[in-house]
C-alpha cells in the first residue's frame, strides 16, 4: 500500500499554508478560519475566510489558528490539515499520504507533539518534522551535505530564523517570535499615533507591499488609504510615503539584524569564513520586502541575497526531504 501512498511536504505557517509534492507546489491558501461561535463550527477557511476578517457579524469569529509559527487553536489547526489531506488524496483516501510538516527551529516538545498528533488525526499515514530553515535549504540546493557553512535567513510571517547549517544540520541558530506580522503590526501603530487614524492590519499589509522598503530608496512612492478617524470615528483619507514606512518598521528590522547577529557570534570561526564567501540567503515572504538585502549586507558585513523561489522553498524542501529521510535521519526532529 505505501507505494501508493503520495509524499506531501506541508508549511503550516502563520499567515500561508502550502502543501507540495516533489518540486510541485499544490496548494496555497491564507492560514485563516472563520468558526460559527455558538456551533464551535468550521464554515471556511483560506482565502474565503481572509476575505471575512473585519466584515463579518458577532456570530462569525475570523481567526488565525497559528501565532508565531506554532499552533494556538489546535482543533482548526487540525481542520485545515484534514481538509488539504481530503483535497489531496479524495474523499476515501485509501492510500493515506506521508507528510512532513515544518515547524519553526528550536520550537517546545509540547508545540512539536501539538503538530504531529493535528497531522496524524488529519488522516496522515506516517509523519516527519522538519525544521524550516533546514526545509528551506533543501529547497534551494544548498550544499548542506558538506562540512562548510550555508547561512540561511528564513522571514515569515510570525517568525524570523537564522540558522547555520552543515553536514545536514543545524550549527548554530536562533528564533525570533516575530516577522512579517510585527512589521505590519508597526505600521498600524505609526499611523495611529502620526495621523490620529486607525487602519487594519490587512490595509497595513498593502502598504508594505506596495510601498514599503528597509531602506531608502532612489525613487519615493506614496499611496493613499482610507482610515477610521480616532476622534470622530468617520472615515478619513491620508497619503503614506515611503519613507513614512521606513520609519515605522525601523525597530523590528533591528530586532531581525540583531538575531542574525547573534547566531553569526556563536557560530564556529570556520564555518564564518564559507558564509562570507556564500553569503546569508534569504527566503519566506518578508524577504521580499525592498532593500532588506541591502541592509543586512551593511549591518552585518555579510552579502546577503534574495533565493529564486523566496515564497516556496520552504514546502519544496519538505516534500524532497522525504525522500532524503534516511541522510537526514539523525537530524530530524524527534517527537
Amino acid at each position: 500500500m505505501a507505494m501508493f501512498s503520495r509524499n506531501i511536504g506541508i508549511d503550516l505557517g502563520t499567515n500561508n499554508t502550502r502543501a507540495a509534492e516533489g518540486n510541485q507546489l499544490i496548494l496555497e491558501e491564507p492560514t485563516v478560519a472563520a468558526i460559527i461561535i455558538a456551533e464551535q463550527k468550521m464554515v471556511s477557511w483560506g482565502k474565503e475566510a481572509q476575505d471575512m476578517l473585519g466584515r463579518v457579524p458577532d456570530t462569525i469569529e475570523v481567526t488565525r489558528p497559528l501565532r508565531n509559527g506554532v499552533i494556538a487553536d489546535y482543533e482548526v489547526a487540525e481542520y485545515i490539515l484534514r481538509d488539504i489531506l481530503r483535497k489531496l488524496s479524495g474523499p476515501l483516501q485509501f492510500f493515506r499520504p506521508q507528510v512532513m510538516v515544518t515547524v519553526p527551529n528550536g520550537i517546545t516538545s509540547v508545540e512539536r507533539r501539538a503538530v504531529h498528533e493535528a497531522a496524524l488525526q488529519a488522516g496522515s499515514r506516517d509523519v516527519a518534522l522538519i525544521q524550516q530553515p533546514l526545509a528551506a535549504a533543501i529547497g534551494v540546493d544548498l550544499p548542506i551535505g558538506t562540512p562548510s557553512g550555508n547561512l540561511i535567513l528564513c522571514l515569515g510571517g510570525g517568525t524570523t530564523q537564522v540558522a547555520v547549517i552543515a553536514m545536514y544540520g543545524i550549527v548554530a541558530g536562533e528564533t525570533l517570535r516575530a516577522g512579517g506580522t510585527s512589521l505590519d503590526e508597526a505600521i498600524v501603530s505609526y499611523i495611529r499615533k502620526k495621523y490620529g487614524l486607525i487602519i487594519g492590519q490587512q490595509t497595513a499589509e498593502q502598504i508594505k507591499i506596495k510601498i514599503g522598503a528597509a531602506v531608502p530608496q532612489i525613487e519615493e512612492q506614496s499611496v493613499e488609504i482610507q482610515g477610521q478617524d480616532q476622534v470622530t470615528g468617520l472615515p478619513r483619507p491620508v497619503t503614506i510615503t515611503t519613507g513614512e514606512v521606513i520609519d515605522a518598521i525601523e525597530e523590528p528590522l533591528h530586532a531581525i539584524v540583531e538575531t542574525a547577529r547573534h547566531v553569526l557570534e556563536k557560530t564556529p570561526p570556520e564555518l564564518v569564513s564559507d558564509i562570507i564567501d556564500r553569503g546569508i540567503a534569504l527566503c519566506g515572504g518578508s524577504a521580499l520586502l525592498r532593500g532588506i538585502d541591502r541592509l543586512l549586507t551593511k549591518e552585518l558585513g555579510v552579502p546577503a541575497y534574495l533565493v529564486d523561489n523566496p515564497t516556496t522553498c520552504i514546502v519544496q524542501g519538505a516534500a524532497r526531504a522525504i525522500r532524503m529521510h534516511d541522510v537526514l535521519r539523525r537530524n530530524l526532529i524527534a517527537v
